[in-house]
């Protein structure tokens, strides 16, 4: 009796053994870096459980489209759709029940149109849907740039000045910075192409109100501002879309602050640190191009310093604005450390395409860079004119950053020339 008493004790106590170290495991695993990465998916504002109704929302309004009737604009107007109403519930997180709301607004729409496009959800629709769902104020407030701001629509000016944009940033539960901190020999140091924009004092103002950013999405990338006020200091949460299959995105999200803010208001220490990145871009890079050309003239430059869960791991980018040959450029380089394991097969499979294309090498409907460029080109117009047809300059169209005019050349007439990839 006693020995089966014994055996009967060792036993449950195994047993219980077994179920906290299977309890720790999970917490390290949660705790973990691979942990926070599978956190990241989908958006803040939405629960797990909303993720698949807000993906089928999107998709309706843009990656399901013929790609020959997709417009990015309609893929933020149906962003804003959606955080607009997130923003009128109190800012919980969205959840499965809210599909009901949408159905009701959007569902029968979907069924009507051609054979090849039924499902999906074009502009006139959208808006309509976004009158039925939020209010007939709706699609005034969205097309007035004092109504629109963090991707959101409000239906008065006074809405929007008090809207506090760090009710987002709770429900981030931001992690430590992550700069990028491994020996030189274990980072990765990379230039992307520039990218012409039309006017330099634009482009400043743009970047500048950061609430604005969300108008310069793509169709891979969002950035949304999380604290009021201007650049310094600035967190971003970065929605970024992978498409695994055709018309099946995988939505994933990272946070970003600004951590360094130079401008041309105090041009020797903007100064410094480009001559600081092109000499590291130099020794570290693999045949990288330097990120400003020798003869251009540097303007702002900061830093994007990544939070634990980045989908890129530790790291830094920067965003470089510059004139050469009197043009304005428009430019990223990343710094960051070898990825883990789990983060560089995400990387290779779906990351690496999208995140040069997000940085100005691929087309302007993915490219943050040719957004700014294309918006406030658009924006410099009178009323009612037409975007001129080299409104968004290639990357193509850049001068080479390694065989850069000096900075009274004239461009050479092929670049000048060259004509835009798509005017979306």
């Amino acid at each position: 009796m006693a020995s089966t008493t014994t055996r009967r004790g060792a036993a449950v106590a195994a047993a219980a053994a077994g179920t906290i170290g299977a309890g720790l495991l999970a917490r390290r695993l949660v705790h973990s870096e691979q942990g926070r990465f599978a956190r990241m998916s989908g958006s803040s504002i939405a629960a797990p459980d909303a993720s698949g109704w807000v993906t089928d929302f999107l998709n309706a309004a843009y990656y399901a489209r013929d790609p020959r009737l997709r417009d990015v604009d309609d893929l933020r107007l149906a962003f804003a759709i959606v955080t607009t109403w997130w923003h009128g519930h109190d800012g919980r997180r969205l959840h499965a029940p809210d599909v009901l709301a949408f159905h009701r607004a959007f569902g029968r729409r979907r069924l009507h149109g051609a054979d090849g496009d039924r499902g999906t959800l074009d502009r006139e629709q959208l808006l309509a849907g976004a009158a039925r769902l939020l209010g007939d104020w709706f699609p005034a407030a969205y097309g007035d740039d004092a109504r629109r701001g963090w991707g959101i629509a409000f239906e008065t000016e006074a809405d929007k000045a008090a809207y506090d944009p760090e009710r987002r940033l709770r429900l981030a539960k931001l992690g430590p910075l992550t700069p990028a901190a491994r020996p030189l020999a274990e980072q990765v140091w990379h230039t992307y192409a520039p990218v012409e924009v039309p006017s330099a004092d634009a482009i400043v103002a743009a970047l500048t109100q950061p609430e604005t950013w969300p108008d310069f999405a793509t169709a891979i990338g969002r950035f949304t501002p999380l604290r009021r006020g201007g650049l310094a200091g600035q967190t971003f949460e970065i929605e970024v879309a992978a498409q695994l299959a055709e018309k099946a995105p995988v939505f994933t999200r990272g946070y970003v602050t600004i951590t360094r803010l130079l401008t041309h208001a105090e041009p020797e220490p903007l100064a410094a640190y480009v001559s600081e990145l092109n000499d590291g871009m130099a020794r570290v890079g693999r045949d990288e191009p330097q990120p400003v050309p020798d003869g251009a003239t540097p303007l702002v430059a900061f830093d994007l310093t990544t939070h634990a869960g980045h989908f890129m791991g530790c790291g830094n980018n920067r965003l470089l604005l510059y004139e050469l040959g009197g043009r304005a450029f428009l430019r990223a380089a990343g710094t960051w450390d070898d990825m883990p394991w789990h983060l560089e097969q995400a990387y290779r499979r779906a990351g690496a395409d999208a995140q040069a294309a997000f940085w100005g090498e691929g087309e302007p409907q993915e490219s943050m860079l040719h957004q700014l460029a294309i918006r406030t080109a658009q924006a410099a117009l009178p009323a009612g004119a037409a975007p001129p047809a080299d409104a968004a300059p290639s990357a193509d169209a850049a001068p080479s950053a390694d065989a850069a005019p000096s900075a009274d050349a004239a461009p050479p007439a092929d670049a000048a020339d060259a004509p835009p990839k798509d005017d979306r």
